[in-house]
C-alpha cells in the first residue's frame, strides 16, 4: 500500500531571496524619468501590446524593472523594497524631492555592521527604502 513519504527534501541555501523586482507605475514615463534622475542613470525601455517595462542596468546581480500596465497599481502598503543606493544612500536620497518623490525617513543608521537605510515615496506613490553601508 503506498503512502505518503515523511521524508522532506533539504531545500538549497540561497544566497539571495530576491530575484527580479518589479516598480509599479501608472505614469510610465514620469516614473523612468525619476528613476533616471536620483540614479543618474538611462534606463533601457521595452513596449509590448499590454507593457511597458524600463530595466535598472544590472550587469550581475538582482535586477529589476519600472512596469507600467494591467495589475502595476503603485500604492504605500505592502512590502517594503530596500534599493542599493550604492556606497552612501545621501548620494540618491537628496536627489529624490527634485526628481518628484518625498523623503519619509532620512538616513538612519541600523547598526554598525549594517548600516543606514531611508525611507522614500516615489514620483508614482510607492513607498520604497534606500539602503548603503555608510
Amino acid at each position: 500500500m503506498g503512502g505518503v513519504s515523511s521524508k522532506k527534501k533539504k531545500q538549497e541555501k540561497l544566497k539571495d531571496y530576491i530575484s527580479w523586482f518589479e516598480i509599479p507605475a501608472i505614469n510610465f514615463q514620469q516614473a523612468v524619468d525619476f528613476y533616471n534622475e536620483i540614479y543618474d542613470i538611462d534606463m533601457e525601455k521595452n513596449f509590448d501590446d499590454n507593457y511597458a517595462m524600463a530595466f535598472f542596468p544590472a550587469e550581475k546581480g538582482i535586477g529589476g524593472a519600472i512596469v507600467a500596465g494591467p495589475g502595476s497599481i503603485p500604492g504605500i502598503i505592502g512590502p517594503l523594497l530596500y534599493l542599493n543606493a550604492g556606497k552612501d544612500l545621501n548620494i540618491v536620497l537628496e536627489r529624490v524631492e527634485s526628481a518628484g518623490g518625498r523623503i519619509v525617513m532620512t538616513k538612519t543608521l541600523i547598526n554598525e555592521e549594517s548600516g543606514y537605510f531611508a525611507i522614500f515615496i516615489d514620483s508614482e506613490g510607492n513607498k520604497l527604502a534606500l539602503h548603503s553601508k555608510k
